[in-house]
């Protein structure tokens, strides 16, 4: 047998250059595709890019991080690209793809960069130098890890090698995070700013105890949804919770305890009260007994600067069932949340209130001997949304909450009816009309879709409950596709004292605007590529009259009818 030979002149090895992550060791998951491949987004925009070298690299120097802004400042600083994927079991090949987005249109004309690897932890590196640039380049925008097959998940690593000239900080190892320790424990306790009254709490755990039905619903933004958590079904703070719950109550996942996961990333709770009865009571088919609200970090957005949140609030913990509200607070990587602003809410009506930000951030600029836990880059997935241990660290909270409950005395429930509302509560009994409902709606007198005749479905895709695939929010729309015969306007003559027009945002420049009057008054101008990325929103038209039918129309504007519009809808005050 002839002997099996290396080569004769092996080359040196080439020395590498320094450089820092931007994801170490980071969980991914291959979320199911039409074709049966699995792919794993994520995105860089928007400072994420930015937030990553910061977090995960230890990047400090501001000109560096400034660079990462646009692809030409990333071209500068970066010389390649090392990557690495490891996978338990039998190596496959993945396809790393680095997405930049474009001057003329964002999701198309920018350059791919992409390469084959083997998920067998050996690092590949992409020389930039090497690679053709034929986009029009303007900012980093998208990663993506690409598998053969659906729900396969790995562990990733990208590493920016640098340019000559360039310096890379030392890039240090995280500590382990102990959950048995005495110091998590005292972490997750801090969490608990407000016990609060915990009589429905407290009811509720022992209803399920005693084999009685019980529904458990969490809604919120991306973070309730689940962004960050590997999976996203099973690792989301939500499913985490609502196991430990069910554990406090010994009974099993799947039987007596209902579990409603209703989280869609990037809204406010100016969305979530019109969206409650639809996604979380299943408009009265489910009557939920504990409601988790988390818009901490979302409500930047909520033109009310509170009163949506307060009137969600109050529209769950006024409604039939009497549930539990516990009141959840994350935070981004910044420290921002809008805590002060919102738990004036909490107090008012004596809910539970549970702080991420309470708990974790102080910690992460201690030692490991002066009580630091967990760092922020095992913390967060990125600059907005937890990881699975920070998913687990909001779940531990809300289960000591539980737990709280189920150890205290019992006590009267409170009624709030007499409580002036700090923030205001205009929009409490604010519901949904829908191309599914206005039919028979009461509030509707009559109503003319004009060329608004089609279904979009360009909408936005959320995982709900313990799906994995996605399910479209707000299908049942109305469509303007810009070619359809008709008038461009919607018209509809509705009774409300308060009226939100709901939509889809777009970045598409197939996509144009659309103009609200009231009574032949232009209230509202809606542009859906504010927000630039494909994503439902709300906005106030009109607001602080008597309950009157008043004629509205959707109109679009004369530039703009050759251009697609989705009308998802109207909340009505009534």
């Amino acid at each position: 047998m002839e002997e099996r030979r290396g080569p004769v002149a092996p080359k040196d090895p080439t020395a590498k250059r320094p450089g820092y992550f931007i994801m170490r060791d980071k969980d991914v998951l291959g979320s199911p595709m039409p074709d049966g491949r699995g792919i794993q987004y994520i995105y860089e925009s928007d400072g994420r890019l930015k937030a990553s070298a910061k977090l995960v690299g230890n990047l400090e120097d501001e000109a560096m991080i400034a660079e990462l802004d646009t692809v030409e400042g990333l071209r500068r600083q970066v010389h390649s690209i090392g990557v690495s994927v490891q996978k338990s079991g039998e190596p496959v090949k993945v396809t790393f793809a680095f997405q930049m987005y474009g001057h003329k249109d964002p999701y198309v004309s920018g350059t791919t960069l992409s390469m084959e690897l083997l998920s067998d932890g050996m690092e590949m590196v992409m020389d930039l130098s090497r690679c053709e640039w034929p986009g029009d380049d303007n900012v980093p925008g998208q990663i993506r890890f690409e598998f053969p097959e659906a729900g396969m998940s790995a562990k990733v690593s990208v590493c920016f090698y640098l340019n000559d000239g360039y310096t890379a900080p030392e890039q240090k190892p995280d500590r382990e995070v102990d959950f048995a320790s005495d110091a998590y424990k005292k972490m997750i306790g801090r969490s608990i700013v407000q016990k609060g009254n915990i009589h429905r709490l407290k009811k509720a755990i022992g209803r399920a105890r005693a084999g009685e039905k019980v529904e458990v619903a969490y809604i919120g933004g991306s973070i309730t949804q689940g962004a960050g958590a590997i999976p996203i079904n099973e690792m989301c703070y939500a499913w985490q919770s609502f196991r430990g719950f069910c554990d406090l109550a010994g009974r099993g996942y799947e039987d007596n305890v209902g579990y409603t996961k209703a989280g869609v990333g990037g809204t406010p709770s100016e969305l979530g009260m019109i969206r409650y009865d639809k996604d979380v009571t299943g408009n009265g088919k489910k009557q939920p007994d504990v409601v988790v609200v988390e818009f901490a970090v979302n409500d930047e957005g909520d033109e009310t600067r509170g009163e949506c949140y307060d009137s969600l609030v109050r529209k769950i913990y006024n409604s039939p069932q009497k549930p539990a509200v516990i009141l959840l607070f994350s935070v981004f990587v910044d420290g921002y949340n809008l805590e002060e602003r919102l738990d004036c809410v909490g107090k008012a009506y004596m809910l539970p209130m549970v702080s991420t930000k309470a708990a974790v951030y102080e910690q992460f600029y201690l030692s490991e001997e002066e009580g630091g836990v967990v760092s922020k880059n095992r913390f967060f997935y990125d600059m907005y949304h937890p990881t699975n241990i920070g998913h687990r660290i909001m779940a531990d909270g809300l289960i000591r909450m539980f737990e709280l409950a189920d150890g205290s005395e019992d006590e009267e429930d409170l009624d709030i009816s007499g409580i002036t509302p700090p923030k205001g509560s205009e929009f409490e009994k604010v519901y949904f009309i829908d191309r599914d409902s206005i039919d028979g709606c009461p509030a509707v007198s009559s109503y003319d879709c004009g060329a608004f005749t089609g279904y979009g479905t360009e909408v936005q895709h959320v995982e709900r409950d313990r799906d994995l695939q996605g399910t479209p929010e707000f299908a049942t729309n109305w469509f303007y596709d810009g070619k359809t015969a008709g008038e461009a306007v919607f018209k509809a003559k509705i009774r409300f004292s308060a009226l939100l027009v709901v939509y889809m945002d777009s970045a598409s420049a197939g996509v144009g605007t659309a103009e609200v009057y009231v009574d032949g008054e232009k209230k509202l101008d809606i542009d859906p590529h504010i927000i630039g990325w494909t994503h439902c929103n709300a906005l106030i038209a009109y607001r602080g009259g008597p309950a009157a039918e008043r004629e509205v129309e959707i109109r679009i504007p004369e530039k703009d009818r050759d251009k697609e519009f989705i009308l998802l809808g109207f909340g009505v005050v009534d």
